[in-house]
């Protein structure tokens, strides 16, 4: 295992961010697990850990590219952007899931777009996409070129496909199929909890 995934995995254990059971997903499909990032503000030791990773990450896509701002859609990448932001010495910027009724009511917090910003897109976890999408419309809108989609978990259920076939360039840290058998070699979860994840991650994509 990669001491990259080993890193991620044991985080995610040790904060609680990661949870077994029945979950609904905001698409409305059930799933086994869930991925709760709000998890990592309760534990300062996971939370630096998985900052320092994406920042190694964005550092290796800054070394062949340009970034000129950060962004995130609310709520969970936006609780790490400010952070990971700090370290790279990168403006930020949060796409609101809708404008406000009052004072600044734009959907960009903390800052402005300029037309020809390249700009690299955080968030938690992908599925299908669609809230990617969703977070990354009103940047384009603003004349913003979406360098890199830069994501936690890929929850393999479709989400990297969908944006590359859009002509975006997708990273995920770890995939779930890493992550459980990451955790499965380190004797963190059971044989049953990792058989049922990489069946439902196997199951899901097939549907896509």
């Amino acid at each position: 295992m990669s001491s990259k995934s080993s890193r991620i995995a044991n985080a995610l254990v040790r904060s609680g961010a990661l949870k077994f059971g029945m979950f609904k997903l905001k698409s409305g499909v059930m799933s086994p697990y869930y991925i709760d990032l709000t998890w990592l503000l309760s534990s300062p030791r996971d939370f630096k850990c998985v900052v320092d990773i994406v920042v190694e990450e964005i550092n290796d896509v800054l070394s062949s590219g340009r970034i000129d701002k950060l962004a995130s859609i609310e709520l969970k990448g936006a609780l790490l952007l400010p952070s990971i932001a700090n370290k790279l010495r990168l403006p930020c910027l949060v796409v609101r899931k809708e404008e406000k009724g009052y004072g600044i009511t734009s959907r960009i917090a903390g800052g402005e777009v300029k037309k020809g910003d390249h700009v690299l897109f955080f968030d938690d976890v992908v599925s299908s996409a669609k809230s990617k999408l969703e977070g990354i419309g009103p940047l384009e809108e603003l004349g913003a070129k979406i360098a890199t989609i830069l994501v936690v978990v890929d929850r393999e259920q479709g989400g990297k496909e969908n944006l590359e076939k859009l002509g975006y360039q997708f990273r995920a840290l770890i995939t779930i199929s890493e992550l459980v058998n990451t955790l499965f070699q380190s004797r963190k979860i059971t044989q049953e909890q990792a058989e049922i994840i990489l069946d439902y991650a196997k199951k899901t994509l097939r549907a896509q």
